[in-house]
């Protein structure tokens, strides 16, 4: 292997892709192949991108926010390449970049936004140094996958350490903003937040501990640093229903952000303010806000898929606070609703964080299905809520189809863990059109 050309290996592993494809194999393969027989592969493709790499980690709103960037940043003419799949590991943005190389090895782009799973991102900057870091927010998420909350942050940390040019960072996570007193020298940073008045509506992992308030520096834990609320270069003002109100650079502007949560809008101003850091003197704001508007959800995420003739929303929920900003999104008189929990190790084998979410929300409209390997838990937490329960169906597919024959003229929702998520589009794609991964 060590007196094969890299050509090559790049031109085997595109056969190994093609051929993975036409199969139905998994989109990380290729990866794993150029993995083995180049480890270099990807550090060397990246190197060559004349405006360098943007990575995209934290625990909630990673694919959105990556999505978001991407198209804003092709607004303004640049190439961009991505991860689109969600392969958010090193062999995965290698089956990437075979994906779009053209038959002479050439990748046509300007610059890389890469979405990066936390504990893979910390191998992925050990090659690749990123220009660009963007870091969302350290919540409780797979906790058997990654252990206790710091030790995501600590990975996080070696990603902003690993940054050359600029981290963007959440000011409003405490132990996201805390690693700005720890980057390398010569990195600065870039911060998105929230009004005051928004606070309360964006809980950290702390606040959904021990209630918003203002923390005295003196009682700080000592992994989580006293937390300063510098200026932010994009401020999430406002939030109505299909718009947000953010003030970039001291500048009011209004925006359309036509994707279901609020979560989702405050991810819009994390988008912004990594793509004006991209961008630098050449970024048009006025037109980078207007192309907010243009921004459909990633799949699962908010994804609307048109069946029997009614809109059913994809919803994908991994933590209490993730599930909380969910369902308080919208009311749930105004749906039918399913709750579908897997625990295989994507989705987090413990489920015992759904007795972190408050699910008063839903007593009066109930849910009209439970399904998944873990229904009957999610039914017996409901249960201790208070809220009605129309029927327990594990199997996804049965369920599903029970659920959308009783929804009635309603629209539906299906707020689902990761595998459930997946399984629901393939299951949904025998039935109507759902758009490619």
């Amino acid at each position: 292997m060590e007196t094969m050309s890299r050509p090559l290996v790049r031109v085997l592993g595109q056969g190994v892709r093609w051929a993975t494809g036409l199969r139905g194999g998994g989109s990380a393969l290729p990866g794993l192949f150029m993995e083995k027989l180049h480890p270099g592969f990807v550090a060397e493709e990246l190197a060559r991108l004349p405006r360098g790499v943007v990575v995209v980690s934290g625990t909630n709103g990673k694919t959105t926010t990556t999505k978001m960037t991407v198209q804003l940043l092709r607004s303004q003419g640049l190439r961009v390449f991505t991860n689109r799949t969600g392969s958010n590991f090193v062999r995965g943005v290698a089956a990437s970049l075979l994906a779009e190389m053209d038959a002479f090895g050439r990748l046509d782009a300007d610059v890389a936004v890469l979405e990066l799973d936390e504990a893979h991102a910390v191998h992925f900057v050990k090659q690749v140094q990123p220009r660009i870091s963007l870091l969302l927010n350290v919540m409780r998420d797979q906790l058997d996958r990654f252990g206790e909350i710091d030790t995501t942050r600590r990975m996080l940390r070696q990603v902003a350490r690993a940054t050359t040019e600029t981290v963007v960072l959440n000011r409003e996570d405490p132990r996201i903003a805390g690693l700005a007193d720890d980057l390398s020298e010569g990195t600065g940073v870039s911060w998105f937040g929230l009004s005051d008045a928004l606070r309360p509506m964006f809980p950290s992992d702390d606040d959904m501990r021990d209630g918003l308030r203002q923390v005295d520096p003196g009682e700080q834990d000592v992994q989580v640093p006293s937390v300063r609320r510098p200026d932010a270069d994009v401020v999430l003002e406002a939030v109505n229903a299909r718009s947000v109100e953010l003030n970039v650079g001291g500048e009011k502007h209004e925006a359309t952000v036509d994707l279901y949560g609020v979560y989702n809008q405050y991810n819009a101003a994390a988008a912004l303010a990594t793509a004006l850091r991209v961008l630098g003197t050449d970024a048009d704001v006025a037109s980078l806000v207007a192309e907010l508007g243009s921004v459909t959800p990633a799949f699962g995420r908010g994804e609307t898929i048109t069946v029997a003739g009614k809109p059913l929303q994809l919803l994908l929920v991994k933590n209490p606070a993730g599930f909380r900003l969910s369902l308080a999104s919208a009311s749930a008189q105004d749906y039918a609703t399913m709750i579908a929990i897997n625990d295989q190790y994507a989705d987090g084998r413990d489920v015992s964080w759904l007795w972190d979410v408050d699910f008063d929300s839903l007593r009066d409209a109930g849910v009209d299905m439970v399904s998944g390997v873990r229904a009957w838990d999610m039914a017996l937490r409901l249960d201790y809520d208070l809220v009605r329960v129309g029927s327990v169906e594990p199997d996804l597919e049965d369920a599903l189809r029970q659920f959308i024959a009783g929804s009635g003229e309603r629209p539906m929702r299906i707020f689902c863990t990761y595998t459930a998520m997946l399984s629901l589009r393939r299951i949904l794609g025998g039935m109507t059109h759902v758009a490619a991964i």
